[in-house]
């Protein structure tokens, strides 16, 4: 048996997908023809007015299979993704920071796609990120547009750039795929996936995949995080129609990280100061790390039709459905007091029906065999020093007598969200003042539902473990949400000799109802129409060959959506959409071995929104929050700043990338003066929380004959936690390493092969990454893993 290895193509093709609008897909099978596509695009698509970025093989290889799909986009220009989970297995820490932008637990103002269609949101509540959507070997690439995105973006939340996660094709021919994975902290990853190949008379190929991942946590070991997912795509063509279609579902469940100070990291770096011990006090209990948990379901699929029936015309035509479900845990330290038992059993440890809406009028901590509350002995001081900076007498067992049994809640917060939603698009082209003139427009609409409740449950007991009555005692509240949301946009892009001119406008108009299903609240409605959104930009190609000058300027809003509607002290009639500037000049370069992009930004964002909820004195979880809170205007954003990105081929074996991104982000008063400012601590100028103003990436990659290994290093700045400026997230330089071996037509059965060795942070540095409202997030520490992926 002769066994012929094939040279890895990441070198001399894999960097150049950089300037273009699509990226190297993994399988070794696709490349010729993926390739034939992406040297196309990047010749004819480089007429763009705004910049465009996309992953490389090379990014993809840097992560491990196990890990989400959103790591993939880290080492862009302009980009930081931190994440909790050294896997990405924690939606609850992760935050993505473009140009000052962000989408984190407390902000989305990036946008998501899903092979052009929107996500719904990427909010923690009622949101899912790219990762519910795609795994990372059916990932197509993922099209970076930092800051002014596509005139026909399906998203509410592109503020400032547009995150398009795509799906790769089916093989053109017959192939079996399976993938083992096993790494640090417990990580395992089963995947497989068939491709059909031609079939139906060569008019359609298809694929389904199904992969298992789980892992557990990085610190003490106790999450019990897994992931099922399964996924299927085909495209059908037939003269001048194109029908593809892709469905995915997901199941997750996540353990979280939780946030901690300045202080608490200095203290200890390697705890986020939950625990995996089970312990007889309820307050030591709250930390519990299973106890903070995420679970979610998502059913997502969409039919989309590409019509080309001429050379000057063609359409798209888009149907999409998108299912959610899921709840977030915590487990506070007592039973919520409902009912005034007037020193009788209480209501609430009882096993009765629930008690529906309404407050607490106190808590019940502990009680005796008769399910009376009891109170801790007069003049007893508490021994419990942690967590939280430790708590009163009512909470240490110590202080009771003989017989006391701890009580304790299970808090669930669940989740539901129903979306279908159509789309349609068409291009016109036609000579104009020998010229070529294109008109494109285009319609989006989406009706969704989405439902929030939150249920407490009693522990059955608090003294042995996590269990917990199904029946609820306290349904807290209990919300229905309709929104309703059209967009349409018109574009007209005349191109003459080296010059391309655009202009374009768009509008939203987005309806939101709320009900209270408890029927106490009235019922309320808030309409979101944007003015007309204006758009444009201009390319040329210059005498010098491959290099191109581009400037471009867009209106972004996000309207205001039905997430403003749950908070009760929230006046919606006083708030105004989120609206943002953008505006590009750069210049990019193209040639066989060498690329590059540098371009300056100018961004303003206005209107911003922010919640301000009651907080507990020492960042203790306010479990009771409930509706409480509202959402205000606060001024802004400006921004402005540089990026710079080059890959060179240094030979046939060796390639570098390297990116720079500088960035001034600033708050912008509220305009009411700084007495307004101040009350809700806003100080013009300052710098942006969470974004760092430099940030650089180094990336090597060799490839020889069935050999090929990389070593990436991305430098963050220092970035600020808090708005006032006065405590710093310092700089961090993190490494990733990938050593790998592949070979093909081993045999008639088996089609190739690949194994990858991958490191993450090799050095092990320590730093804080993902940052939100008063604390931030752990980054994760050196972790390894193992792929062996076979082709049949």
């Amino acid at each position: 048996m002769s066994i012929n290895f094939s040279t890895k193509s990441k070198i001399k093709y894999g960097i150049l997908p950089l300037f273009a609008i699509s990226a190297l897909p993994y399988a070794n099978g696709q490349q010729s023809e993926d390739l034939e596509r992406i040297e196309e695009i990047v010749i004819t698509g480089a007429a763009r007015t705004y910049s465009a970025l996309s992953t490389t093989q090379s990014m993809n290889d840097q992560q491990s299979p196990i890990t989400s799909i959103l790591s993939t986009i880290d080492n862009l220009p302009g980009v930081n993704i931190t994440e909790g989970d050294t896997f990405g297995f924690d939606d609850w820490s992760t935050t993505i920071n473009l140009r000052g932008y962000q989408t984190s637990l407390s902000d989305q103002q990036v946008g998501t796609t899903i092979d052009g269609f929107p996500n719904g949101d990427s909010n923690y509540g009622g949101g899912a990120k790219a990762n519910r959507y795609i795994d990372t070997m059916n990932s197509g690439g993922v099209e970076v547009n930092q800051g002014i995105a596509s005139i026909d973006t399906r998203t509410t939340e592109s503020l400032g750039g547009t995150l398009n996660f795509t799906t790769n094709a089916p093989e053109e021919e017959q192939r079996m795929r399976v993938q083992l994975v096993q790494g640090d902290f417990d990580s395992q990853r089963y995947y497989g996936r068939y491709d059909t190949g031609r079939m139906l008379n060569d008019t359609t190929r298809a694929w389904v995949s199904f992969n298992h991942n789980e892992a557990t946590d990085w610190m003490e070991g106790s999450a019990q995080n897994e992931r099922d997912h399964m996924a299927a795509k085909f495209v059908t063509e037939m003269d001048s129609y194109k029908l593809t279609g892709y469905y995915a579902y997901d199941d997750i469940q996540e353990d979280n990280y939780q946030r901690i100070t300045k202080g608490e990291f200095l203290e200890d770096s390697d705890s986020d100061r939950l625990n995996g011990n089970w312990t007889n006090t309820p307050y030591i209990n709250q930390v519990y790390r299973q106890g903070w948990s995420t679970l979610r379901e998502n059913r997502f699929g969409y039919l989309k039709l590409d019509i080309d029936p001429s050379d000057s015309f063609n359409a798209t035509l888009g149907l999409y459905d998108h299912q959610m479900e899921g709840r977030g845990d915590w487990i506070p330290p007592s039973i919520v007091d409902l009912v005034d038992d007037n020193g009788g059993s209480e209501y609430e440890v009882a096993g009765n029906l629930p008690v529906l809406g309404g407050s607490g009028i106190g808590a019940i901590y502990f009680i005796n065999a008769a399910g009376e509350a009891l109170s801790p002995a007069p003049g007893c001081e508490s021994s419990i020093t942690f967590p939280y900076g430790g708590a009163g007498p009512e909470s240490d067992p110590l202080c009771y007598g003989q017989g006391a049994i701890p009580v304790q809640s299970y808090r669930h917060t669940h989740y539901q969200r129903d979306r279908t939603g159509y789309t349609a698009d068409f291009d016109f082209t036609s000579s104009l003042a020998g010229g070529e003139n294109v008109v494109s427009g285009g319609l989006w609409m989406e009706d969704s539902t989405r439902l929030e409740y939150r249920d407490w449950h009693k522990l059955t007991d608090a003294r042995v473990g996590i269990e917990f009555n199904q029946t609820p005692y306290w349904i807290q509240y209990n919300r229905d949400f309709n929104r309703e949301t059209t967009m349409w946009y018109l574009q007209d892009e005349f191109s003459v000799g080296q010059f391309t001119l655009s202009a374009g406008m768009r509008r939203f108009d987005v309806q939101n109802n709320e009900v209270d299903v408890f029927g106490v609240a009235a019922p309320e409605s808030l309409n979101s129409k944007s003015d007309t959104l204006l758009s444009g930009g201009a390319t040329y190609q210059t005498p010098v060959d491959g290099l191109e000058v581009f400037i471009g300027y867009s209106e972004n809003v996000k309207p205001l959506l039905d997430l403003v509607l749950e908070r009760e002290g929230t006046s919606a009639a006083d708030l105004e959409a989120e609206i943002a500037e953008n505006m590009e000049l750069g210049l990019r370069f193209v040639s066989p071995r060498f690329n590059a992009s540098a371009v300056y930004f100018d961004n303003e964002f206005n209107n911003r929104l922010e919640f301000f909820g009651p907080q507990i004195a020492g960042n203790i979880p306010n479990y009771t929050i409930g509706l409480a809170g509202r959402y205000d205007n606060v001024g802004g954003i400006g921004s402005n700043g540089f990026e710079l990105a080059g890959t060179v081929e240094l030979n046939d074996n060796w390639s570098l990338y390297a990116s720079y991104t500088n960035t001034d982000a600033t708050y912008i008063g509220t305009g009411l003066g700084a007495d307004a400012d101040a009350a809700i601590g806003i100080v013009a100028g300052n710098k942006v929380v969470a974004t760092p103003e430099t940030m650089w990436v180094a990336s090597l990659d060799w490839t020889r004959d069935q050999y090929f290994a990389g070593l990436s290093t991305k430098f963050v700045g220092d970035r600020f936690m808090d708005r006032a400026n006065a405590v710093v997230a310092e700089e961090y330089t993190v490494s990733d390493l990938y050593v790998g071996i592949d070979g093909d037509s081993i045999s008639e059965a088996l089609k190739s092969f690949e194994f990858r060795f991958v490191v993450n942070n090799v050095f092990d540095e320590s730093y804080l990454g993902g940052i939100a409202a008063w604390g931030a997030w752990i980054g994760p520490p050196r972790t390894a893993s193992f792929a062996m992926t076979v082709d049949f």
